[in-house]
């Protein structure tokens, strides 16, 4: 990609609505998948390595490698990695720039969403820009409305025409790849890296702090990475996939949208207020998804506790204390 590409302005994705797609008459069983889509097409290395860290996870079932410091590590990094990184730092910052930041919290932010395995930031962003773009119609790059296992997983795995190669999805993220930053982690799947060095340092720490306080690094390194690597990776994962998947099907509805979005309190639960989706797709850039004082939204109190520290600016908030009846 050259730099001419990121000269264009980039359109405000959030506020990107086309009037020609239909809101009413729908059949959810029949919504068909995205064109771009079509013939589908597997993608293997997607497969295998999604494959491989579901495999590793499920050797938390051996007793010899749970430990409790891997377990408390798997907790801590799902608040770490999966809130600060993907709910914090590629959603309500990088796609709805729901509040602006120093520079270096940015990638701080963007480099822990990394460490997930959901992509690197561009691609991220351009995928849920055009969900929301699209949301339950068939341009819709993973709407459940085509089937429950394609708004989930399915869409992760098989090629997407538009959004194969940075070259396809650049005119949803130039605001984003003006950024060298950005644009260098989309060269040779830089992204990748990052999570493959996360991890190898992670179980190095595993290793070490085996050695110096049981005698016992080979297991140590074994339990971090399954339960503090692996384990707290597939978690974040399903619960990502979980409000594109659970959050367009089942949940209760504080707004009237032009898509089926619902606000469903186990996906908020496991995503840090995520699943309040429903008030979100009626307020995308709104940094605080909890609308009424029962959906509790512990990624909002983050950011308003950096605002407090002047860490945080030009927060978004929604546009009514309450929702609508």
């Amino acid at each position: 990609m050259t730099d001419s590409l990121l000269e264009r302005e980039a359109e405000p994705a959030d506020t990107a609505a086309i009037d020609s797609l239909p809101t009413e008459g729908i059949d959810p069983q029949r919504l068909p998948l995205p064109e771009a889509t079509q013939p589908l097409q597997i993608m293997w290395r997607y497969v295998f390595v999604l494959a491989a860290v579901h495999v590793v996870a499920l050797l938390a079932l051996v007793p010899w490698l749970f430990t409790w410091s891997g377990l408390v590590l798997g907790i801590a990094g799902h608040f770490v990695f999966g809130m600060l990184g993907i709910t914090i730092g590629y959603h309500r910052l990088l796609t709805h720039r729901g509040f602006t930041c120093p520079k270096w919290l940015e990638h701080t932010l963007a480099m822990l969403g990394m460490c997930n395995l959901q992509d690197s930031p561009a691609r991220w962003v351009a995928i849920h820009r055009m969900h929301h773009q699209h949301s339950d119609h068939q341009p819709d790059p993973h709407s459940p409305l085509a089937s429950f296992l394609w708004g989930h997983v399915g869409w992760v795995v098989c090629r997407h025409k538009d959004l194969d190669r940075t070259s396809h999805y650049e005119r949803y993220v130039r605001d984003l790849l003006r950024d060298r930053f950005y644009l260098k982690l989309e060269r040779k799947d830089g992204w990748f890296f990052v999570f493959v060095g996360h991890a190898l340092l992670i179980v190095l720490a595993g290793a070490a702090f085996g050695y110096f306080t049981q005698g016992e690094p080979l297991r140590y390194a074994a339990s971090w990475a399954v339960w503090a690597v692996a384990v707290r990776t597939v978690f974040v994962l399903h619960g990502t996939w979980s409000v594109n998947s659970l959050s367009h099907v089942f949940g209760y509805r504080n707004y009237e949208t032009r898509d089926h979005s619902t606000n469903n309190w186990l996906v908020a639960l496991i995503s840090h207020g995520e699943g309040w989706h429903n008030n979100h797709h009626a307020q995308p850039r709104s940094a605080a998804h909890g609308h009424r004082w029962w959906e509790f939204d512990m990624s909002w109190w983050i950011i308003r506790g950096l605002e407090m520290v002047g860490l945080a600016k030009d927060v978004v908030r929604p546009k009514s204390a309450k929702a609508t009846d």
